[in-house]
């Protein structure tokens, strides 16, 4: 099914079973351990060994010679593969890094061997006999040391757009203008920390490779498998039916996999392979740190005439950079327009996508200096974000959005948040010794099409079942796929089975970029009209169909979901400990599917932003002889628990979007993220007095330097 005009009225809109709240169909399956996640895949092949990854001692350098005499001697040793027995090996597109080392080393802790055996105690015993001499070789991890050596990346098939982005003058205006910001913002290095590690299964079967691993999207993990082992895509088979969280590092295949497969092959038998907990942070990928340079400038009413945001970021010699300045080219109005990225090479391991990538950390320094410029003029904060709204794209007038409500989502918030209350000026606000304060920011996120495909059947039982490569990690796939296909097939949500995870089925979008919910429900809908069409019509009861859009849609019209975040917190005027007290999040995203599964996402999102606004941060040993992430597990690494987060709230706007999808949705799960760390920042500022402009805001920072 082509998607080529504005979705009329359809089965969606009866809204039966779509846009209900309804219970996760896997929740039981989760809640009593029988959901099967890779690692755990006991059933699925007999035989499994077990595979130990050793990890490179070094960051940058050359390996010398490899003994793995005396781990091949071990008790219960079956193979020990290298980069010198593992054959050759290709690497995917998709990889900057290489995940087997050898003879050259890229980044700390990349994989230089797997050893195999029949128990992981055992296993993991031979790695630590294997014997690596190395080359050290110096490198390069300070960021802030390489900012002169950063270059415009150069426009790829993955983004064409130009690094640098300029409309009317922006030198000019900036200087003419009455009312001046020019600040520096910075953010850290950050680890996904999902709660599921990188884990994988892999067999063979003569050329025939199966992986049962943990991945976001299926179709990607058989290309770059078969890249990079050099073999047609249809001997290959992944299958990953749940997933513990993913939230970017498991679009791609890791390590675990590739080692997994060679070990596999090595040992003549299947071998599983996880990637212990500190292995995560140096072994895979992070969100690189960026330093962001915001200018701004205003007439004396606040209506912006010039606004600029740079970006610096880093990345092995291949890499791309961390997207920080997506938002600001679509947020605010403004005449004179400046954004541009530039990419310094560093030899940290490799940076990609995590948890809202580009806008995340964007809107982390925009959404203060929205603040800091509203202060300046005197302005409340929202009113003007209010000023500055624009209903087109800022830097292609002739092109409105779809729908853009961030407006109302402000409005509403600040009535059920209580903004009234707020006191404008910093550190008046005081209960006992705590100081209190409110803050808020503008939440956006790009809404992606992307093709997605199905497969649904009939059965003699009255059961409709629907098949998909499309994952679920934790976002609720499984159910609202199960509505759309009861919603369009008319049955019961009880009459329908869901299969995910496996590439032996249609080629769906996969999770990512909050692209999911509403483009793989768009291939499901598709397939069950084709066999409502083929049933009406004595045809077969099994049709498979898919949901494709025009790029010409994407381009006509920008389409953008929007939020207003919230936050109150405190900060304890002896100690400088912050609290959050309470959280309100705003979400213009079309329809939502499901709004027990959205509101959850959204909360989980939130809980992220206050992660990232005050303790994730990857410390780096920057020295040059060494280079890698220094607290690589979730004692060093912290992220919020439960007694970190308060009281929650989620409001979605009642909205549809016609040229989404079929479905009239959009994705969610992502917006939730974006601004909530500004938020909190400003909320800490109105507390406290404090403006700290370097995350994440820890009490060091703030220390001493709040007035009596």
């Amino acid at each position: 099914m082509k998607f080529e005009t504005a979705a009329t009225k359809n089965p969606i809109d009866q809204m039966k079973i779509v846009g209900q709240p309804v219970d996760r169909i896997d929740g039981p399956a989760k809640t009593t351990g029988t959901a099967p996640y890779a690692y755990e895949r006991h059933d699925v092949v007999a035989n499994q060994a077990y595979g130990c990854i050793v990890g490179s001692a070094i960051a940058k350098g050359k390996i010398t010679s490899i003994d793995v005499s005396a781990a091949k001697a071990a008790p219960g040793v079956l193979a020990v593969v290298t980069y010198q027995n593992a054959g050759k090996l290709a690497k995917a597109d998709s990889h900057t890094a290489r995940l087997l080392a050898g003879p050259d080393v890229q980044h700390y802790d990349q994989a230089v061997a797997v050893v195999v055996a029949e128990t992981f105690e055992q296993a993991r015993s031979a790695a630590k006999l294997v014997r690596v001499r190395y080359d050290r070789q110096p490198g390069r991890y300070d960021l802030a040391h390489e900012v002169k050596n950063a270059k415009p990346p150069k426009p790829d098939e993955k983004d064409p757009k130009p690094p640098i982005q300029k409309l009317g003058d922006f030198d000019k205006a900036f200087a003419a203008a009455p009312v001046k910001l020019d600040q520096t913002y910075t953010t850290p290095d950050q680890s996904h920390a999902m709660m599921e590690p990188h884990a994988s299964i892999a067999a063979w079967e003569g050329d025939k490779l199966t992986v049962w691993t943990a991945n976001q999207m299926i179709d990607w993990a058989v290309r770059d498998l078969a890249k990079t082992f050099s073999i047609p895509k249809d001997r290959i088979r992944v299958v990953s039916p749940y997933v513990g969280g993913g939230f970017g590092a498991k679009l791609w295949i890791r390590s675990d996999a590739l080692l997994a497969a060679l070990g596999a092959k090595a040992a003549g038998r299947p071998v599983k392979v996880a990637l212990a907990r500190p292995q995560i942070a140096n072994n895979t990928t992070h969100r690189p740190a960026t330093i962001q340079h915001v200018r701004l400038a205003t007439e004396l009413d606040g209506r912006i005439t010039a606004i600029a945001h740079e970006s610096w970021s880093g990345n092995l010699p291949g890499g791309d950079p961390e997207t920080a300045v997506d938002q600001t080219k679509l947020l605010y109005a403004g005449a004179n327009r400046l954004t541009g990225m530039r990419l310094a090479v560093l030899d940290l391991p490799e940076g990609n996508a995590m948890r809202a990538p580009g806008e995340a950390p964007g809107l982390m320094a925009l959404e203060i200096a929205m603040d800091e410029m509203a202060e300046k003029l005197g302005i409340d904060p929202i009113q003007f974000r209010i000023l500055n709204d624009t209903q087109v794209d800022p830097m292609k007038p002739q092109r409105p959005f779809t729908q853009r409500r961030l407006v109302e989502c402000m409005r509403i918030g600040a009535d059920r948040f209580g903004w009234s209350r707020r006191n404008p000026t910093p550190g008046r606000v005081r209960e006992g010794r705590l100081l209190i304060g409110m803050g808020m920011a503008a939440a956006f996120r790009n809404n992606l099409l992307m093709k997605s495909a199905a497969r649904v059947r009939l059965d003699d039982r009255g059961f409709v079942i629907v098949e998909t490569d499309m994952t679920d990690i934790g976002t609720g796939s499984y159910t609202v796929i199960a509505q759309t296909a009861a919603e369009v097939m008319e049955v019961p949500l009880d009459k329908v089975i869901v299969r995910l995870g496996d590439s032996s089925f249609p080629v769906s979008c996969g999770s990512g970029g909050q692209w999911g919910g509403n483009n793989a429900c768009a291939g499901v809908y598709a397939a069950c009209m084709k066999l409502k069409s083929q049933i009406a019509a004595g045809g077969e009861r099994v049709a498979e169909d898919f949901i494709d859009y025009p790029k010409e849609l994407a381009e006509s019209q920008q389409q953008s979901t929007f939020g207003a975040h919230f936050v109150e917190v405190s900060v304890d005027g002896a100690t400088s400990e912050i609290r959050v007290r309470r959280m309100l999040a705003v979400c213009a995203a079309g329809r939502i599917l499901n709004p027990k599964s959205a509101r959850s996402q959204v909360i989980g999102a939130m809980t992220m932003g206050v992660g990232a606004a005050l303790m994730e941060e990857l410390a780096v040993d920057t020295r040059p002889n060494y280079g890698f992430f220094v607290n690589h597990d979730l004692a060093g690494y912290e992220v919020p628990v439960h007694n970190d987060i308060p009281h929650q709230d989620v409001i979605f706007l009642d909205e549809t979007d016609p040229l989404s999808s079929p479905m009239k949705a959009k994705g969610v799960g992502e917006l939730g993220i974006c601004g909530v760390s500004a938020a909190v920042a400003n909320a800490i500022y109105n507390a406290s007095g404090v403006r700290v402009r370097d995350y994440p805001i820890t009490l060091d920072k703030i220390l001493g330097k709040m007035s009596a």
